[in-house]
């Protein structure tokens, strides 16, 4: 079973992840106007403020009701989940969340921004970088929570903004840096931790780690070469930081 899941690695390895090439090679440009600024709390989970540039002048008006705030973004997500990302226009989340859309518009730039903010939030919900102890368990669970988190309703989504991304050249970059970047610098630090404490004993890039574990999953659901389980998850992320 391990030749099988090395022959998955490798491919990955070299392309670095199908997330990456396909928000990078296909959308190479970005507008940065938009930045949803991230920040850690005392947990270390990293959280988006929905900001723009501190340069940028003020808006005039009430400042942000954080229960309007929570109640479009559910409902963009829900939405998603639910229908499509075509389908999840402003008008539909406006409906959906009991707010006007002259209150969206003025809070988001565009539609593209309000659904990567959607999906940012939940995705820092759902699978937090908390937690103690060695490196290498903690990887493992967390692979293993991604997995199952792609065999549900975020796995749809995600390949929903990514391809909303790919039809906006507006906005792939963003969705890049403020999640994949992230999670990938996050992760990476963890598996040097790891490297450093001797619970990893891979010696190769951190980076590098992370991108065949979770290319190699996210290319698994994408294109259903084999079935994707947190089980698998956990045999590919202890093959590859700590082969025995």
């Amino acid at each position: 079973m391990f030749d099988n899941i090395l022959m998955e690695i490798d491919p990955t390895i070299a392309a670095v992840s199908v997330t990456q090439i396909l928000l990078v090679a296909v959308c190479p440009k970005a507008d940065l106007a938009y930045q949803p600024r991230a920040r850690q709390n005392d947990t270390g989970m990293t959280q988006h403020a929905m900001t723009r540039d501190e340069d940028a002048p003020a808006r005039r008006g009430r400042p942000r009701s954080v229960a309007t705030t929570r109640a479009i973004l559910e409902s963009a997500y829900r939405l998603m989940a639910t229908t499509s990302a075509a389908a999840t226009t402003i008008e539909a989340i406006a409906r959906h969340s009991s707010v006007s859309k002259m209150t969206i518009y003025k809070w988001w730039p565009s539609r593209e921004a309000l659904l990567i903010d959607a999906f940012l939030d939940h995705a820092s919900a759902m699978l937090p970088l908390t937690g103690d102890g060695p490196a290498l368990p903690r990887v493992v669970g967390h692979a293993e929570r991604y997995a199952a988190a792609l065999l549900e309703d975020f796995g749809h989504v995600q390949l929903a903004v990514i391809s909303e991304c790919i039809a906006s050249a507006g906005s792939a970059e963003l969705f890049h840096e403020r999640y994949i970047g992230i999670r990938r610098g996050a992760i990476a630090a963890i598996i040097a931790e790891g490297q450093r404490g001797g619970s990893i004993t891979t010696t190769a890039a951190p980076e590098m780690l992370f991108d065949a574990i979770y290319g190699s999953l996210f290319y698994r659901y994408v294109f259903r070469i084999a079935p994707l389980t947190p089980a698998y998850a956990r045999e590919l992320a202890e093959f590859v930081l700590a082969p025995r």
